[in-house]
């Protein structure tokens, strides 16, 4: 037997326990969850198969209740001793996709990122189109191209004018960049024709992983009109392996900034899920930006309502992303777009100036969170690396 050692102001105490999927020397990937500097794992330590299996779906299933009875035993299970066998440290395990993404959805939820946006492509006009304010805007994203952390990406081609091309081109993206975002884990859906209220999400969302967006600006702008997001953002979506419980982020629910007006009944909540927490993107070692997720306009409750208000059925591994994460400081925008103004304004990372990825750059993203014992709770990281193109 051993007692799992948890540092001093370690993110991943136990009011964290976030879970993952890991393998040890090549084995069979099973759930764990992280402890300090280590990872227990469930179907050893507790003994139940349904932590054997290669993903979290078969357990986010399970349900609420379920939820927090296992919370409650692992927090009482790491406070004692636990089998030699069950504890593994980080750094000796390979972490791989947490769960089965069955459908994946974007929205675009930060007023700031938006209103960014429309300047840059709309200067003539009002930078907000006149239903943002009323509904979750969001498009419908490729769930089979959600890649765990750590995955490189490959530049994306495709077609692509610029304002002074005579015709459309094709080959590599010249405008890739990045969206700092946090997902949202859908645990027991919903069948057809059974919206989810806003005060329901917690029953509903398992958790929250940290998620880059990936985006070819170039591929996008081109194809953008009149449908939306398609081949510019459908080549790799990041996330974390850590997916941090929806029952662990308690401590960092927070009011919404206001809501103005006031939406529809649908998309009222009770008690908000304004959540307080803090990113932080590194491009190739340095720090270029601090987005809040205080900041967002709409809640993830409200836009698990919007997505289902409709009368779709939600699913066990649905995820869906927050959109861009700004706040109103330079300095907080979550996207290169916005940092470097259309690359009109070069940001310097490691002595150079810089406005696109290049082949060969680095991002990592990083989130940490209020805990329930008064320090801070970590999302962990999600890296991604630009490959050139094939």
């Amino acid at each position: 037997m051993t007692t799992i050692d948890i540092p001093a102001g370690s993110p991943f105490g136990t009011d964290n326990l976030p879970y993952g999927v890991f393998s040890v020397g090549g084995g069979t990937p099973r759930v764990g969850v992280r402890v300090g500097d280590s990872v227990l794992d469930l179907a050893a330590a507790l003994g139940d198969d349904v932590f054997a299996a290669p993903s979290l779906n078969p357990f986010m299933a399970q349900g609420y209740d379920r939820w927090v009875a296992v919370r409650e035993r692992i927090s009482a299970l790491v406070g004692g001793d636990v089998p030699d066998a069950a504890v593994h440290a980080v750094a000796d395990v390979a972490l791989h996709l947490p769960f089965e993404v069955a459908d994946y959805v974007d929205f675009y939820a930060s007023e700031h990122h938006a209103s960014n946006v429309g300047r840059l492509f709309r200067p003539d006009a009002e930078p907000l189109l006149p239903n943002w304010k009323h509904l979750p805007v969001g498009y419908h994203g490729r769930a089979g191209t959600v890649l765990v952390s750590g995955t490189d990406i490959v530049r994306p081609s495709g077609q692509r004018k610029g304002p002074n091309d005579p015709a459309p081109v094709f080959g590599p993206s010249a405008r890739l960049d990045i969206e700092a975002e946090l997902g949202f884990v859908v645990g027991t859906g919903t069948p057809l024709n059974t919206p989810i209220a806003p005060d329901d999400f917690a029953r509903h969302v398992f958790g929250a992983v940290l998620l880059n967006d990936w985006s070819a600006r170039d591929i996008q702008a081109w194809e953008y009109v009149p449908l939306g997001p398609n081949l510019g953002k459908s080549f790799a979506t990041s996330i974390s392996p850590w997916v941090v419980p929806i029952l662990a982020l308690e401590a960092a629910r927070i009011p919404l900034p206001g809501q103005d007006p006031e939406p529809l009944p649908y998309l009222r909540e009770s008690s908000p899920w304004g959540l307080d927490i803090d990113l932080v993107v590194e491009w190739n070692g340095e720090e270029v930006s601090r987005p809040p997720f205080r900041e967002m306009y709409w809640s993830p409750a409200q836009m698990l309502a919007h997505m289902t208000v409709n009368g779709a059925s939600s699913r066990t591994g649905d995820l869906y992303g927050s959109g861009t994460i700004s706040g109103p400081e330079k300095r907080q925008r979550g996207a290169f777009l916005e940092l470097s103004w259309g690359g009109k304004e070069p940001l310097t990372v490691k002595g150079e100036e810089r406005t696109f990825l290049l082949d060969g750059d680095e991002v990592v993203i990083t989130g940490t969170a209020p805990g329930a014992n008064g320090g801070r709770i970590g999302f962990g990281e999600v890296r991604g690396r630009v490959l050139p193109a094939d």
